[in-house]
């Protein structure tokens, strides 16, 4: 964080000192809600959560060297106490804002949202005061699926051109968002954010937070369905960021994906100016792909073109044809903001996946693939993977698919699940893993076996390892795994055990 004094970020989040010495003292460190990672000079979030209260860390995070504590209430420390605010009921509803109920559970006396409130102000005053007297360039990205993995992309093409600030793994709610702009500093030329939505208005208030100057939609799919209803409610959703970028005469741009109607269909919405990308090689589209393949790893290759008739080849290092769409995006945005084609395409080809359980591809001594792939999942994503399954498991290699739910379906979960399970053997899957005792991994089970796919359903993830290994021991030919579920079900671990790495 650029450093302010306490009584300047008192003034900023609207807070009373307590226990303050000298308010001129200033915050050079970064802002941190784990007790545990406050450095020097640093800022200490006394966050209440489920299980725990910051505000009973308040004396360890001082001990470690935090300046001052932004509070609820008064800690025995030197503290900035913001005032509660008053209650609203959270509900996980499809037509209204801020629908965020899994923060505010344990919001009993408004003091969460107070102090999310007070990070969203300061991390408000480090963003406006980066973008009018600093070099600092705002983008944002969101989508349905890939948003992740394309954010990590386009930092590692930025981070060529200056110093880039980027989210760890999917910091993109009203805690992540404004805790990653906090890390920037005077010399962050960069900030990526990914911003995710449960509901109407969600989008538009993160981008309050750090407005971009460049924002992204990479896709409108099925994921959260049950929260938002329909998949036009969704549209309006991620249509929020590119309302918010600034308009074209002050440099806005809204790169939208040419491959999704629905998506391309937003450009009337925003006020930038537009940019179209196209991994199914629409040449009217301002960055598109040719001449695409994939290697044995599902790895692909292709020539990226560019607005101004250039092309240049690349080789992306991370597995799956719906990559090359993510790093169309990245490409486009990166174009915008001023990196050289050049340096694009070899960032592209130098990247490697960087956020955990994303299209993690390993080898075992015996020559078996396992692609971790198990952070999240809905329908699009769940095709995708099976698409990079098939790829990578050409006959006679086996195909397993270690599948769990897909959470936040909505009530047409259980048919969703049922048809992916009859489309299985379009991917050349050999044998499926399901597992879970649920309605609809009941349903997923029966869609398979209805296809006639050879089926083995478990109950959980040491039962899935087993099952999996058994089916290895008695091939004996080569195999590739694919691992995905929604984040809630961790699957990640069946990955883990198969390559004896840590749970």
């Amino acid at each position: 964080m650029i450093p302010f004094t306490i009584a300047q970020i008192a003034a900023i989040v609207g807070g009373r000192l307590d226990n303050v010495p000298d308010p001129d003292v200033r915050v050079t460190g970064s802002v941190e809600f784990d007790s545990r990672k406050v450095s020097p000079g640093g800022l200490f979030l006394a966050l209440p959560g489920a299980k725990v209260d910051g505000h009973d860390f308040a004396h360890k995070a001082h001990e470690a060297g935090a300046v001052v504590t932004l509070a609820a209430r008064p800690v025995g420390t030197p503290a900035i106490i913001v005032p509660t605010l008053p209650q609203r009921q959270e509900t996980v509803s499809h037509d209204t804002a801020g629908s965020q109920a899994y923060v505010f559970a344990h919001d009993e006396d408004g003091s969460v949202r107070a102090l999310l409130a007070a990070l969203a102000a300061l991390a408000r005053a480090v963003v406006t005061e980066l973008t009018e007297h600093g070099a600092l360039t705002v983008v944002g990205v969101t989508g349905s699926a890939g948003k992740t993995s394309m954010k990590d992309m386009l930092a590692a093409i930025l981070s060529t051109a200056g110093p880039t600030i980027a989210p760890p793994g999917s910091f993109n709610n009203e805690i992540g968002h404004p805790y990653t702009a906090l890390r920037c500093t005077a010399d962050t030329e960069f900030l990526v954010a990914e911003l995710s939505a449960r509901g109407i208005g969600h989008i538009a208030q993160l981008a309050e937070i750090a407005p971009p100057r460049i924002g992204a939609v990479l896709n409108v799919g099925s994921a959260h369905l049950g929260e938002f209803g329909s998949k036009d409610t969704i549209a309006q959703a991620k249509g929020e960021l590119i309302e918010a970028v600034p308009a074209a005469s002050a440099g806005g741009v809204a790169v939208l994906n040419a491959d999704d109607p629905v998506v391309a269909g937003m450009a009337p919405r925003t006020p930038g100016k537009v940019v179209t990308f196209s991994a199914e090689g629409v040449t009217t589209a301002d960055y598109y792909a040719s001449d695409v393949t994939l290697d044995e790893l599902a790895r692909p290759s292709f020539d990226l073109h560019t607005p101004n008739g250039k092309s240049v080849p690349v080789r992306l290092q991370v597995m799956g044809a719906h990559q090359i769409s993510n790093a169309l995006a990245a490409a486009a945005v990166a174009a915008e903001a001023g990196v050289s084609l050049e340096n694009i395409a070899v960032a592209l080809g130098d990247y490697t996946a960087v956020s955990a359980h994303r299209m993690d591809v390993r080898q075992r001594a015996d020559n078996v693939t396992v692609i971790n792939d198990a952070y999240n999942a809905n329908p699009e994503s769940m095709r995708a993977g099976l698409a990079a399954l098939a790829s990578a498991a050409p006959a006679p290699v086996q195909a397993i698919a270690v599948l769990g739910e897909m959470s936040e379906l909505g009530a047409d979960a259980a048919a969703v699940h049922e048809e992916l399970g009859a489309q299985l053997g379009q991917f050349g899957v050999d044998t499926l893993v399901a597992v879970g005792k649920t309605e609809n991994i009941n349903a997923l089970v029966a869609g398979a076996r209805q296809a006639e796919i050879s089926t083995r359903h478990v109950a959980d993830v040491n039962g899935a390892t087993r099952t999996v290994e058994e089916i290895l021991r008695s091939a004996q030919q080569r195999a590739v795994v694919l691992v995905k579920a929604s984040h809630a079900w961790s699957l990640w671990r069946v990955a883990e055990q198969l390559l004896g790495t840590p749970a």
